[in-house]
């Protein structure tokens, strides 16, 4: 039986592209799932940061970390988000790659990354030319998302009366995204920064 809650929608790569980056942007933390040298599975949240060039999504981390070793041995990676409030979620499959590129980073830095990065003394002073911090940056191949254009009390409604009627609710269309709109992303204008006190990132 065809899932109802999982029909596909097709778009213009840029409308595409755009609900792709705004509901990554308002759930913005993911479980980044890696591969373990011995083959399995590991995942871990990470709050996206703001968009820039070099990579479709950045990431930061911290110098040590395992994920760091498991992304150089196998550098194919998944993003999941998921904001149980909508039901909305988005999978981005993709290849993550590690940088310690200081001018990156200065780029990317936020004052908020201080409360992973504690002041140690030294260049460890949780500042952009910390030693420690490093970026993660996944280039995209593919995305499968699912935006829910409705307030939050009728998806509520409408799950408790799909419930009723023994049907399956649908909440939204899945939406496919491929390197054609992708690529778009590498030239689009980058989101603005995050403002202070939201959720800092997650080495």
């Amino acid at each position: 039986m065809k899932n109802a809650s999982m029909a596909v929608r097709w778009t213009e790569p840029e409308e595409k592209l755009d609900r792709l980056y705004q509901l990554i942007e308002d759930i913005e933390v993911a479980m980044l799932t890696t591969r373990r040298r011995d083959g399995s599975l590991v995942s871990r949240p990470m709050a996206t940061q703001r968009r820039a060039e070099g990579a479709h999504l950045w990431f930061v981390t911290e110098e040590g970390s395992p994920k760091i070793e498991e992304i150089v041995l196998d550098p194919n990676v998944n993003l999941s988000y998921y904001k149980a409030r909508t039901k909305e979620w988005v999978s981005v499959s993709g290849s993550a790659r590690i940088l310690r590129d200081r001018s990156k980073i200065r780029e990317l830095y936020e004052p908020s990354w201080k409360v992973w990065f504690p002041d140690q003394g030294g260049a460890k002073n949780g500042g952009p030319d910390d030693p420690r911090i490093l970026l993660i940056g996944v280039e995209a191949r593919s995305a499968h998302f699912m935006k829910v254009d409705k307030p939050a009390p009728v998806v509520l409604f409408e799950s408790v009366s799909a419930l009723a009627r023994r049907e399956r609710p649908k909440f939204g269309t899945v939406e496919t995204v491929g390197r054609d709109a992708l690529s778009l992303g590498r030239t689009r204008d980058p989101q603005p920064p995050r403002s202070p006190g939201e959720e800092p990132a997650r080495p």
